[in-house]
């Protein structure tokens, strides 16, 4: 936790060191002019974004989908608009990039598949991805993780024979051999 808070303080830092490198090459005026055009740039970007992520969220909802992509896609898009709003160059610029469709697709499928889905399996146990043990132990057994090299294999976690039961496999006769019901409690 500690080495986001360094990161996140890191940005305003490098954000103040490239203005004033800029300001030293082009002057503070022309430096101050593009911070406000690369903001103005970002917020008709976000709006124009936004617009099109809510129009596909409409479309996957009304077809009965989930719009996983489109919600973190607005995500982005919140984080984008406080990025370009913030003055600075190097905030505008990943704040532009997180903007942009064909830049944002490999962050979000970062942040999905790296940070989401593994969050996800260890608080839910693997129910919440569907990557959950349904018979046996896992790893092979009672004695800890992978005993005797057994694993999850092609017949299940448990290295056993996976067998598909019907309704009938649960009809159990409950009669011994000498007639006698044991249905009941004595």
């Amino acid at each position: 936790m500690l080495r986001y808070v360094g990161l996140l303080l890191l940005v305003p830092l490098l954000d103040s060191l490239f203005l004033v490198f800029v300001a030293t090459q082009i002057g503070a005026p022309l430096t101050i002019l593009l911070v406000v055009l690369t903001a103005l740039l970002g917020l008709l970007l976000v709006r124009a974004e936004s617009r099109h992520t809510i129009r596909k969220i409409q479309r996957r909802l009304a077809a009965g989908e989930l719009p996983t992509d489109e919600l973190l896609d607005g995500a982005f898009l919140l984080v984008a608009g406080a990025l370009t709003l913030t003055p600075g160059l190097v905030t505008d610029a990943i704040g532009i990039l997180l903007l942009v469709p064909f830049t944002r697709a490999p962050v979000r499928w970062f942040v999905r598949e790296k940070i989401l889905v593994p969050y996800m399996d260890n608080k839910s146990g693997g129910f919440a991805t569907g990557n959950v043990y349904i018979g046996g132990f896992p790893f092979g057994g009672e004695g800890g993780p992978n005993v005797g090299g057994q694993g999850p294999g092609p017949a299940g976690p448990s290295g056993g024979d996976a067998y598909d039961l019907d309704e009938d496999a649960y009809d159990i006769d409950f009669e011994d051999r000498d007639g006698d019901d044991r249905r009941g409690f004595d």
